[in-house]
């Protein structure tokens, strides 16, 4: 199966989208299909051995809509500018139109020619000539109108084009009537109302587009971090080339105060780096041969060669990128519900449309006011605010998420964020730093301190996990050589073991005695360096412990806050740690935590987790994003604190970019804040609809209250306006 994102135009509701979704699903070859209404574009899963990017387009086509090819981050300005530009030149003419329509029913002065009264057949050719020209600018409406409704999937256009057909029909009635010279037919033009309604939608689309642009600022901002051009190294001379041109391998060049052009490794050189905008961390890093470097970081102070290594769209920030796009192309539980309503909404809409225009002819209004009723109801009801009730607040949620490190693979994570009443913290990496130091070491051997940790060093040299890095910077800062290790093996939730000078040795936690055969004592040492609130590390050669070695770690500054803010909302604070029980209860105490589970295997911790939910929590865990992965893809939601570029091969379903754990009570917050915002904005939707239904169908008639389609449209401008409004107060939701 393979992926593709395509830009899509011509959308402009709930129903648009949904429509697209079920056509595209009922194609062969297609897997799974999810379009979104604000960002614009089609997330489409399709078997390649099928289908091709050609084939998928021509079924959006079918359906109504215009594929604007691949969907680019960076935007398609010079098109954005051309629709600006014919926007404006159609605003003059509806004035224009509607001045010379209308101007003399309110008394403005118009030119004897195209006077109504003076020359009825030029004044009645002249709006019929304008209104052509504005069914050309609206054809994209009336194309999906009319094909949604082939495809038995009507939209918001479907009402639109069902009520300017009805008008320009009886309007083009009409005008045969006074073109034969009956000019009592000239009360009956309904040109502009075809016209001006049309405008009003592309007007209502217009200040969407807006709106919806302002929501991705923070994918641009990631998108604008990278470099357009780079410095390439080739046969010992330096060349300006685009990004398009770096292939895998190739030596650039990254001088100070320059901007890496993408992922890598330094060949030549060191110099400070800041990654803050991946990290979090404000002060640059010392980055030297052999080290990693990340597309978008700044060079400070040194003169740097590397090798590309990951480009275009596998950088990491490209990843970030894609993620946050593909995040907004999930759809909600509660943005499901609002596109059922749509699906039903339309369908009804056009039935009282129809039964309030036989019920005029019925009791005998003229056909003239029952057509002007039926076009009213069409219009006035198009669902435009209903469509973005629900996708506009979560894409400005997801957006101010990406903006402050917090990276949302799924929406439907803002929909379940407020719901967590327990919050699962790993410990090493998680609350502490990672970054352990040897800090006790109990020596039951005859070797010297230095040959203990050049043994343990060269063990861990070859793990993943947190604490070997406190012996490797030990080895590395002491410039000790490491020793030859066979036969290495990874004890998941215990350590390591491997053969030095053909000997087997063991070095992990206190499990670890027992896979080495070792007994387990009582040692006041060891529960000296428990008090201590050290981590116990066990090194055992050949069923002989020769140490017990005490390494800490730096609490997270951030820890104790972010805990103390998950009490305030009433929320259980557990550590799941597969440390000593001593030690963790240690640094939970430090930190405020609720209760901890300690001394469990990785896969004993995903089963703790399960248990967590049977009691009815619903769990959001906090771990590394490695060694966590089991628990994390158990909980309910899952956030890793690991580091960003290994975000693509993240269990996650969220990712702090910049280690900041107080961003886990931010997302709690911007979840509970955009199900409310959304709630408001259905809330708007429907009551905007309720109202104003009834009063296009004439019920307040007898009090003088009543519309035509052309207030109906501008009605609806509001209505979207409104919700539009309150989804983008959210943007200053961190603001307390």
């Amino acid at each position: 199966m393979k992926k593709i994102l395509l830009a899509i135009g011509g959308m402009s509701c709930s129903a648009c989208s949904n429509g697209l979704e079920k056509y595209l699903h009922k194609q062969k070859g297609i897997q799974n299909a999810s379009v979104n209404l604000v960002m614009a574009n089609a997330l489409i899963e399709y078997d390649e051995t099928i289908l091709d990017q050609e084939k998928i387009e021509k079924f959006v086509q079918e359906a109504g809509f215009e594929s604007l090819g691949l969907y680019e981050e960076k935007g398609e300005k010079k098109r954005e500018k051309a629709e600006r530009r014919t926007f404006w030149i159609f605003t003059v003419l509806a004035i224009v139109f509607l001045y010379v329509s209308m101007g003399h029913m309110v008394g403005l002065p118009i030119f004897s020619l195209l006077n109504p009264h003076h020359n009825p057949v030029v004044y009645t050719w002249f709006l019929f000539i304008f209104t052509l020209v504005f069914l050309w600018y609206g054809k994209d409406i009336l194309s999906s109108g009319w094909k949604n409704l082939i495809h038995k999937a009507p939209n918001m256009d479907t009402l639109v084009m069902i009520g300017v057909i009805s008008s320009m029909a009886y309007s083009l009635y009409s005008m045969v009537k006074i073109l034969q010279g009956d000019m009592s037919f000239l009360h009956l033009l309904y040109f502009e109302s075809a016209a001006i309604v049309l405008y009003f939608i592309k007007l209502g689309r217009r200040i969407d587009g807006m709106s919806k642009d302002k929501t991705k600022e923070a994918i641009q901002q990631l998108v604008q971090i990278t470099p357009n051009h780079a410095t390439k190294k080739e046969d010992g001379k330096e060349k300006i080339v685009t990004i398009d041109e770096i292939q895998k391998g190739d030596i650039l060049v990254c001088k100070p105060g320059d901007k890496l052009a993408v992922d890598g490794e330094i060949l030549v050189g060191s110099a400070h780096i800041d990654e803050s905008f991946i990290t979090g961390e404000s002060k640059p890093a010392k980055k030297s041969v052999g080290e990693k470097v990340i597309a978008g970081s700044i060079n400070y102070d040194g003169y740097l060669e590397y090798k590309a290594e990951r480009i275009g769209k596998e950088s990491t920030i490209s990843e970030i990128v894609r993620l946050v796009v593909e995040a907004t192309n999930t759809k909600a539980p509660i943005a499901r519900v609002a596109d059922k309503v749509s699906g039903y909404f339309v369908p009804a809409v056009m039935g009282i449309a129809v039964l309030t225009f036989l019920f005029y002819l019925i009791f005998g209004k003229d056909f003239a006011t029952a057509l002007s009723t039926f076009v009213t109801i069409l219009v006035v009801a198009c669902p435009c605010s209903l469509g973005l009730a629900t996708p506009l607040a979560i894409v400005v949620s997801e957006g101010i998420c990406a903006k402050n490190g917090i990276l949302v693979k799924k929406s439907e994570v803002l929909e379940n964020a407020q719901k967590t009443t327990a919050v699962v913290f790993d410990k090493t990496g998680t609350l502490t730093y990672g970054t352990l130091k040897i800090a006790n070491i109990c020596n039951q051997s005859n070797r010297s301190d230095n040959e203990l940790i050049q043994l343990v060093g060269s063990l861990e040299k070859q793990s993943s996990h947190p604490i070997g890095r406190g012996f490797t910077s030990y080895l590395d800062e002491h410039q000790i050589p490491l020793l030859e290790v066979q036969e290495m093996q990874e004890l998941s939730g215990m350590g390591i073991r491997g053969v030095v000078a053909g000997k087997t040795v063991w070095v992990g936690n206190a499990k670890i005695l027992a896979e080495a055969g070792v007994p387990k004592g009582e040692d006041s040492k060891e529960a000296e360096l428990r008090q201590k609130g050290d981590s116990i590390v066990y090194v055992v050669e050949e069923k002989e412990v020769l140490a017990i070695i005490g390494v800490n770690d730096k609490i997270r500054e951030d820890a104790k806050t972010v805990v103390e803010k998950l009490k305030q909302r009433k929320i259980q604070t557990i550590m799941l740690t597969g440390d000593n029980e001593e030690t963790a209860k240690k640094i939970a105490e430090m930190v405020g935590i609720d209760q901890v589970i300690a001394d469990v295997l990785p896969q004993e911790k995903a089963e703790q987790i399960r248990k967590l939910k049977q009691t009815g929590q619903f769990v959001l865990m906090c771990g590394d994003g490695i060694n966590d992965s089991p628990a994390l893809a158990s909980c309910d939601i899952g956030v890793s604190v690991g580091n960003g570029t290994d975000i693509a091969m993240d269990s996650a379903e969220v990712i702090l970019t910049q280690n900041n754990l107080e961003r886990i009570e931010n997302l709690i917050h911007i979840s509970h804040k955009t199900i409310r915002n959304i709630k408001q904005n259905l809330f708007w939707a429907f009551f905007y609809n309720a109202l104003m239904i009834p009063v296009a169908m004439g019920v307040l008639s007898p009090i003088g209250v009543t519309i035509n389609p052309m207030i109906a449209s501008l009605a609806m401008v509001f209505s979207s306006l409104t919700v539009i409004g309150n989804a983008l107060r959210l943007r200053g939701v961190l603001k307390r």
